[in-house]
């Protein structure tokens, strides 16, 4: 299964970083403006809890729906429950440095679907794609908590 890795320091405290990622407002800051989300459902962070949206890639709808679990202080796991992909799980650490700053490390673990429903995925969630939107997330994320 492919696997996509990324880790950065935001300068904010552990409190803070888990506080940002556990607000419902935080999924439409972490992604690009040319993305347009959509949100349907979204519980607050806690294990089993749901998140409904759809991504507005131009006229492409890319509707999603993921389930948290692993909730807590240090970090979660968003899984897809239904959506474009086969299978992807999200992993979201967050480890202090110091009181004052905060290193992420994200892990995805992606499948695309096959044949012809996987082509929009492959495009838009390939590497390239997740290398741009990971770039704008830690960017996103560093301008919110800094």
């Amino acid at each position: 299964m492919p696997t996509f890795k990324t880790s950065f320091t935001v300068n904010a405290p552990l409190e803070a970083v888990a506080a940002f990622h556990a607000d419902t407002s935080a999924l439409k800051i972490l992604n690009p403006p040319f993305i347009i989300v959509q949100l349907h459902r979204v519980d607050p962070m806690a294990d089993g809890s749901i998140s409904e949206f759809t991504l507005w890639m131009g006229p492409l709808p890319i509707r999603w729906r993921a389930i948290h679990s692993d909730v807590g202080p240090n970090g979660f796991t968003d899984s897809l429950d239904d959506g474009p992909m086969a299978t992807w799980r999200h992993t979201h650490r967050f480890e202090a440095i110091d009181d004052y700053k905060t290193q992420i490390h994200e892990q995805i673990e992606y499948e695309y679907l096959s044949g012809w429903r996987g082509l929009a995925p492959r495009i838009l969630f390939g590497h390239l794609g997740l290398t741009a939107l990971f770039t704008y997330r830690k960017w996103a994320t560093r301008h919110a908590l800094n």
